[in-house]
């Protein structure tokens, strides 16, 4: 059963809408109706709802004032209104519908449709969350701890000494291995040095992350390494020495 509460300033309108409500439920707790705002917002600041019916015209704080303050959006927000230019706006604000006034018993199906498969979809955000994080406790536990890599929408584990060497592409990453595969993440060079043994990977120039058992040949003339999987990566001149000192 969806959790919902309604904000309007006017007690008529949220008796309408508690009354269409009523007829769907087996799907519909309206757990709390609010015409102040600010008693709304502490409301939300300490329960958990499913659905907010918000009304945009209010005399204290409209509709969209109140988004804005919002302490959580992981619910669905679903606007009331009486005016229809509003609808684009609202949509704008992360509401996933909105309602003219009176509302049509229709329409209210399909939003509460449209609830549904909101909160489906956050369940299964928080569940994939609670999982990755008990993989990522688990791998703290471990004597030799995996680099967990979130790409293409899965958790990939590799133990350091399968990664060769990781290349920057601005906003992107991509990850070497020894196996010839390139795995981009959405993570800056910077993100993924964090997630490296800092006595195994070296960052040796602004662009590329260098696994230092992998070196094979050092060019001191022209300044590049070779690695194994004949990768030719520059050596930065600020870090030509910290890098020799490393051997």
């Amino acid at each position: 059963m969806l959790k919902a509460i309604i904000v309007d300033d006017e007690d008529k309108a949220i008796k309408s809408l508690s009354w269409e409500l009523s007829n769907f439920n087996d799907e519909v707790e309206i757990v709390n109706t609010f015409s102040n705002p600010e008693k709304a917002l502490e409301f939300i600041d300490n329960n958990s709802i499913d659905c907010l019916f918000l009304d945009i015209e209010m005399p204290t704080m409209d509709g969209f004032q109140f988004i804005e303050k919002l302490p959580r959006k992981d619910f669905a927000i679903v606007i009331t209104t009486a005016y229809n230019e509003y609808a684009i706006e609202a949509l704008k604000k992360e509401a996933i519908d909105y309602l003219l006034k009176p509302v049509d018993t229709d329409d209210l199906e399909q939003c509460l449709k449209k609830i549904t498969k909101f909160t489906q979809r956050i369940a299964q955000v928080d569940t994939d969350e609670k999982f990755e994080k008990i993989l990522f406790n688990f791998n703290q536990r471990l004597s030799k701890k995996k680099i967990i890599i979130n790409a293409d929408g899965k958790l990939i584990f590799l133990k350091p000494e399968e990664i060769v060497c990781v290349e920057s592409d601005g906003n992107y990453s991509s990850i070497h291995t020894i196996e010839a595969k390139k795995i981009v993440v959405t993570k800056k060079l910077k993100e993924v040095n964090g997630l490296l043994p800092e006595d195994m990977f070296f960052r040796i120039h602004n662009s590329y992350i260098i696994n230092l058992d992998k070196v094979k040949e050092y060019y001191k003339t022209d300044g590049y390494v070779i690695l194994e999987m004949n990768h030719k990566i520059p050596v930065s001149r600020q870090k030509k020495t910290e890098f020799l000192d490393k051997f």
